[in-house]
């Protein structure tokens, strides 16, 4: 006979929620960690499978599905995560922000020689046509469109030349740090003052020029 007592009866829900499916943020992180784990432990970009990803996870293919529409968006979230984060605006003058996000391009350069995983991760990335679009066009894309508002910014503030096309004078800016953290693997990356020498040098040349007399 069941002898369940009204304060036992109303604990039992609660139990039951806890051995149920976990919550939508504890299945995200759940999702994130088991992807990880599968490449911490050798398996290839290429061979990770839904399927597989769940059963790591301890969830449905369905929770997986209701947040991402494939595996390589799904994937690209992973790799994005284990970067180093963008800044966001300080509010302040152009100048700053600038030494802010070629500073976070130098922390990323860093990150992806020192951080196995992340190393690992990138290059798969580029030898997967498909996961290679999806990053570009989800991460690669917005950071171009941020670093493009950033430098129209600053030539509103007249911090740089407003003769000169934005894209070219975007591609000034970020080329530099862009060849050291990754074309060129052993450059030095460590010095925190990097950026800011580099901004202030490159604005020495793409200032506006004073107007003749």
């Amino acid at each position: 006979m069941k002898t369940d007592t009204p304060a036992a009866e109303a604990a039992q829900p609660c139990a039951a929620a806890r051995r149920g499916r976990p919550r939508s943020e504890a299945a995200e992180q759940a999702i994130f960690t088991a992807v990880e784990d599968l490449m911490a432990g050798g398996t290839a970009l290429s061979e990770l499978t839904i399927e597989g990803i769940a059963t790591a996870a301890g969830v449905g293919k369905a929770t997986i599905y209701r947040r991402w529409p494939n595996k390589e968006a799904l994937l690209v979230d992973v790799v994005s995560r284990l970067e180093v984060p963008m800044p966001e605006p300080t509010g302040g003058g152009a100048r700053d922000d600038l030494v802010a996000v070629i500073d976070y391009m130098r922390r990323r350069g860093l990150a992806k020689r020192s951080r196995w995983l992340l190393k690992a991760a990138f290059g798969q990335l580029h030898s997967l046509p498909e996961l290679s679009a999806a990053y570009r066009d989800r991460v690669v894309r917005p950071r171009r469109e941020a670093a493009l508002e950033l430098v129209r910014r600053a030539v509103d503030e007249g911090v740089l030349r407003s003769d000169l096309d934005v894209d070219l004078l975007c591609d000034l800016l970020m080329g530099p740090i862009l060849y050291r953290s990754i074309l060129w693997d052993d450059s030095d990356l460590e010095d925190p003052e990097l950026a800011r020498t580099m901004v202030d040098a490159l604005l020495d040349g793409l200032a506006p020029r004073p107007a003749a007399s």
